[in-house]
Order: C-alpha cells, then structure tokens, then sequence
C-alpha cells in the first residue's frame, strides 16, 4: 500500500466514520508507470449517508479528498451507499472497466 492509498484511508475513516470502506489502487490498469497512484475505487458505506442524494455523498468525498484530487489522483471512481443500500445490494459492487486510453484505445 502506498502513502496516497494510506492517506484516504485515513482521511475517509475520520471524515465519514465507514461502518465498511475498500480502496482498491487499479493505476495498473491503466496507462500509467509500474507503481503508480492515480486511479482508485472507493467504496464507503456510511450512515453518514443517509438521506443524502447521490451527487450529495460524491462532494463529500471528494471535500475530504480535495488536496489528493489537486495532486496525483487522476480519477476516483465512487460506489457510495448507505448500510440499508449496502446490504440490497449484496456487498457487491461493479466491477471496474479496463482502461481504454492512451496506448488501449481500440
């Protein structure tokens, strides 16, 4: 794990308090150098989100995320839901899409 993988999981632990929280480096599967840190999925599962549309939870993230986002965070993809939410859904969520720029564009 990484300094920035580390740093928003301290950052989100503290600013959401999530009863369930994965950050999954996938820099790999993209155009990027051996090593990276610019792409993650997020998933936080939060009371905090409760009665808070979608676009509502996205800006919370990305507030507490602001300084990563200005950095080396290049793309952030957000799976946020409630406890309720969490358990419709089965604790799944989707799978992330292989890369499709830079040297992959078909």
């Amino acid at each position: 794990m990484g300094p920035v993988e580390q740093e928003i999981i301290i950052k989100l632990t503290s600013g959401v308090a999530p009863e369930v929280l994965e950050v999954l480096n996938e820099s790999h599967m993209h155009s990027v150098p051996a090593g990276s840190e610019s792409h993650f999925k997020v998933v936080v599962i939060s009371p905090e989100f409760n009665g808070r549309r979608l676009v509502q939870r996205h800006q919370m993230i990305y507030s507490i995320l602001a300084d990563e986002l200005a950095g080396s965070v290049h793309a952030l993809a957000l799976h946020t839901y409630t406890p309720d939410e969490w358990l419709e859904k089965h604790n799944e969520t989707p799978e992330s899409p292989n890369c499709l720029g830079g040297e992959n564009r078909t």
